[in-house]
């Protein structure tokens, strides 16, 4: 390709500025292919291709831009080009590609030379690293990749946790443990709180409950005192301002009562009056008008003694709603403390089962401490390429130092490597018991 390039450039009637493209052009594709070291063109990858023919008649080299620009190579191994159409890759490099391409144009359009055509790999497809790696997944690919360097982008061979590391986890769940412990704890006295609250009990002393030995304990006990102490007292002055409501009504209904039987004795007084003025007016001793006024103030006395037995009423009804309130209270109480201690001691379940869970892991944690420190050999790492070949996946050992080809995926396996001697291959097999475990 850079030959023909080359030709082109130094034609007899080409001005001195021609050879100059012509030259970098020349220069920039032989630099492209050293770097392609003409590696095959797989399915997905990206290209870009260019067309420039020389025109005689205008002196100057065009570009075929309707023909060039980006393409992929698809599944089928094909690349499809306006005027040609598909055309296969193969096992074609860029630089093969090109020359293809270029006779093509040339036999398609009926020109006498090939037009000058350059392949540029834009993207290789990426190489998948999976398996016995810190960070497997989907990698770039670049020409002359190895087995190792692709172990090395997904972050060398996957190990075990080490001794610091475990030591660290360790460490983090023994704290888990004691976060739960503490919250057991809170738990438990909120627990002994609510109890004692459902007995309807006034006074107690919840600090008996503690672990004199546990500070913390002592602590969490006593601050459950305080809001049991709070709490009681709080439903005490809310009992004690309704009782004293109650007292009220009950004074008042006293008072309107007395109330009551003076207005019944002015009644009945004003109602003798009444009687013995119409008899006056009867015989013509009063005028009538004094009649009518004796019953007038008959009638004001009445109408209070109905005021006094409408107010000693509603004083009735606010004592019976002042009872009922009275009630509601405590039953309200009495709820409140059972729904708190229903979630609570459900909540203490799932606290000891979280416990345990964090126990058991501490335990296989400290299990693989133990393990890793004795294990005393570096485990051995086997490759496999799977290489996908005329639509068929073949798998291909491989070495560190095998090169990688776009598309392969990498297959790292660790496996322990074994001793020479046969009875420590035998004694390092597990037992049936311990198998099962």
């Amino acid at each position: 390709m850079v030959m023909q390039c080359m030709r082109f450039s130094t034609g007899r009637h080409q001005p001195t500025r021609l050879g100059r493209l012509l030259t970098l052009l020349a220069l920039g594709t032989a630099m492209f292919a050293g770097t392609a070291a003409s590696a095959p063109l797989p399915p997905h990858t990206k290209i870009r291709l260019s067309v420039v023919q020389w025109m005689p008649t205008k002196g100057v080299y065009e570009q075929w831009g309707s023909i060039g620009g980006d393409l992929t190579v698809s599944d089928a191994g094909t690349v499809s080009v306006p005027v040609l159409g598909s055309v296969a890759v193969g096992d074609l490099d860029d630089d093969g590609l090109a020359a293809e391409i270029g006779k093509r144009l040339k036999e398609k359009i009926g020109l006498v030379d090939a037009p000058a055509t350059t392949v540029q790999v834009l993207e290789y497809p990426p190489v998948y690293v999976v398996g016995d790696v810190s960070k497997p997944g989907e990698y770039k690919f670049s020409l002359g990749l190895t087995v190792l360097q692709a172990v090395a982008l997904g972050g060398g061979e996957f190990r075990s946790t080490s001794a610091l590391e475990g030591a660290s986890e360790v460490t983090r769940l023994v704290g888990a443990l004691k976060e739960l412990d503490d919250s057991i704890t809170r738990s438990n006295a909120k627990i002994a709180r609510l109890e004692t609250e459902m007995t309807g009990a006034t006074t107690a002393d919840l600090s008996k409950q503690a672990d004199k030995s546990d500070p913390f304990a002592a602590a969490i006990y006593n601050q459950e005192q305080v809001i049991f102490e709070a709490r009681t007292s709080s439903i005490d002055r809310k009992a004690k301002s309704l009782a004293e409501l109650r007292e009220l009504l009950n004074e008042e209904i006293r008072v309107l009562d007395q109330k009551t039987a003076s207005t019944d004795a002015n009644i009945k007084s004003i109602q003798q009056q009444v009687d013995s003025t119409a008899t006056l007016v009867a015989k013509g001793a009063v005028v009538a008008t004094r009649q009518g006024e004796v019953e007038r103030t008959l009638r004001s006395y009445q109408d209070d003694r109905l005021d006094i037995s409408t107010a000693i009423m509603r004083a009735r009804q606010s004592i019976s709603q002042t009872t009922r309130d009275l009630q509601a209270l405590y039953d309200e109480r009495k709820t409140e403390v059972a729904s708190d201690l229903q979630a609570e001691r459900a909540t203490l379940v799932q606290l000891k089962v979280k416990r345990e869970t964090s126990q058991k892991l501490v335990l296989d944690s400290l299990s693989s401490l133990s393990g890793a420190a004795r294990q005393g050999e570096k485990p051995v790492l086997t490759f496999v390429i799977v290489r996908r070949e005329n639509g068929t996946a073949n798998e291909i050992s491989a070495s560190e130092s095998t090169t990688l080809m776009p598309g392969d995926v990498v297959k790292v396996t660790r496996t322990a490597s074994q001793a020479a001697n046969p009875v420590e291959q035998v004694s390092a097999i597990p037992s049936a018991d311990q198998a099962s475990r």
